[in-house]
This record gives structure tokens, sequence and C-alpha cells, in this order.
């Protein structure tokens, strides 16, 4: 595992084997959210690199879109200091994304800087998201949060359109292993009435050697403070699916206690990494509302808000309701 977890974590070479860069934008007016999703599949059957992309433009009639363009291993090229891959015309920094995608369907270009990223704290015992699972070995999905919250300037063109980008928000995370847990919910905003207010939110079934266990992990930024909940910290957990696009989740330790609604909307289909490759379509929404509400126990402060254009997945999710 290497320092800085948004570095490539791979090599050409390794088998059975996929990474990739979530990068989420919304636009100034906040009524057009793209991410981009770059990332290399090595899988026997069918190694090739690629951009996922999925579209949510609440002032068109048909706002929704989603696409895969496919590209050889070959175009996938990455670099260290400073952080880069490049996908043959497409370029993802910490501080730059650059596109030109066309699809069967859509026509993407464009620049976007990106900064200054806000990333998670850590710690020698917790140095992503994971805290010390990000350490064992061979685990099946390994996750890291690049930035919660940052600001955005220049725009894309979307099918002949120009949307604006300047002052918009953004927010990166990646994954990289053998492939996604089978079941799983991920909740993620950071468009609240404040504007350094952000949430992030996940829960899967993990196989871990000999057996599964249940495990969840949360950041949440609020008035210059990190909540962390998470297994790894004693947090506990109840979540629940009023429906098959909502959600809600209630998680406490001895710190605050928090307590999550999400509702998805504009649900598209994105494709997601299995042990045959990239051959799972999955359902993600990027424009979903959360109502959020967290009490601090050491400061005896209460806060209720509500994020707007929120991604949302609910993935087989039954499995996980206690």
């Amino acid at each position: 595992m290497r320092k800085d977890r948004n570095l490539f974590q791979g090599n050409l070479n390794k088998k059975n084997y996929f990474e990739g860069w979530y990068y989420k934008q919304v636009s100034t007016n906040g009524k057009t959210a793209i991410s981009f999703i770059p990332g290399i599949s090595l899988h026997a059957s069918d190694p090739h690199c690629f951009v996922q992309y999925i579209i949510v433009d609440e002032t068109l009639e048909n706002d929704i879109a989603t696409g895969y363009v496919r590209f050889p291993v070959e175009s996938f090229v990455w670099n260290d200091e400073p952080f880069a891959v490049k996908i043959e015309d497409n370029f993802f920094s910490e501080s730059l994304v650059s596109v030109h995608l066309e699809s069967a369907t859509d026509i993407i270009s464009g620049n976007l800087k990106l900064g200054p990223l806000t990333p998670i704290e850590s710690t020698v015992l917790r140095p992503t998201i994971m805290g010390p699972f990000a350490y064992i070995p061979k685990m099946e999905c390994y996750h890291g949060v690049t930035s919660m919250n940052h600001y955005l300037d220049g725009s894309l063109e979307i099918n002949g359109r120009i949307v604006a980008f300047s002052n918009g928000k953004g927010y990166i995370e990646k994954d990289w292993g053998t492939k996604f847990p089978k079941n799983y919910v991920w909740l993620q905003s950071n468009h609240f009435e404040e504007p350094d207010t952000s949430l992030f939110f996940s829960m899967a079934y993990i196989p871990f050697y000999v057996r599964d266990f249940l495990g969840f992990i949360s950041n949440i930024q609020l008035n210059g403070k990190e909540y962390r909940f998470a297994t790894y910290n004693n947090s506990k957990i109840k979540l629940s699916l009023p429906s098959n696009d909502t959600i809600l989740v209630t998680m406490e330790n001895s710190k605050a206690k928090v307590k999550i609604f999400g509702k998805a909307e504009h649900m598209g289909n994105l494709q997601a990494p299995v042990l045959s490759g990239m051959d799972k379509t999955i359902k993600e929404g990027v424009s979903g509302t959360i109502e959020l509400e967290l009490w601090d126990k050491e400061n005896n402060t209460h806060y209720h808000g509500t994020g707007s254009m929120a991604g949302i997945e609910i993935v087989d999710a039954e499995d996980l309701v206690m």
C-alpha cells in the first residue's frame, strides 16, 4: 500500500484487479451534476481502461445520462509527483480535470480547475477512511477519500451546451482491489446551506478471510470539525430502507450522534467491478437529497440541515438492514 492513497496503487502486470477514481462536480447554479470515473480493469478476459460518467441536468427534460468509454490498456498513463492519470485525451489530477469524451450518445469536453482540496484527518493508526483496515492485505476492495469539499473553476461543453462550474463544488474518492462488495450503500453530499459542510457514508458486508463482517465508514465535516463514525472506532449503527430509493441511518459513539435520511433521484446505470471484470450494472443518483441531523456530545450542540445534489447508491442492500 502506497503512502499517498490517491496515487495509482496497482501496476499493469496485476491480474484480476481494478482501480478507479471518482470525480464529482456540481455546476455554478447547482442544477447540473456530472461525475467522471477514470479507471482501469485488468481482468484476463477483457483488460482495458475507461472513463465512465453520469450526468444529471435538472434544466433539461432528458435529465439523466450515463456512458462508459473504453480505451486500450496502453492508453492508461499515470504520474506520482504530482499525481495525475491520463487516458488518451482525458486528464485527471488533484488540481485539474480535462475531458474530451465521445460516446454513442454524448460529447463532453472542457477543463475544470480544482481546489484547494479538503482531505480527511489521518493518523498512523487511521491512514485512510478505512482506519486500521487499510493495512490489512488482500481485502477485496479498498476505499479512499481524497477531498470532501473543494471549489471549481471553468466550464464544460455537454452535447453542445456550455455549463458553467466556476464556484461550483467538487468531491473526489477512489477504490481499488479485485471487486466491489456484493451489497452496499453509499451516500455523499457537500451541498448544504453552510459551504464547508460535507458528508460521506458507506456500509457493506466485507469478506475477511474465513468470515464476513458488516462494516461501515462515515466522515462528516461541520463547522470546522470532523466527525468520524466507523466500525473501527466502536460506533453503533442502525440502518433501514423505508423504500427502494430511500435510506435511514443512525450512528452514535462517545463523541456524537448522527441521523441521516437519504432519498435518491434520477438514477442511472453505471458499471461496477466483479471478479469477471466491469460486468455488474448498478444504479446511482447524483442529485438526491440528504437530511442530516447531528448532536455533538462534547460541545452540547445540535445541527440540522439538508444537502442537495447528493450521490446515492443502494445496491442489493436488504441484508444490511439492522
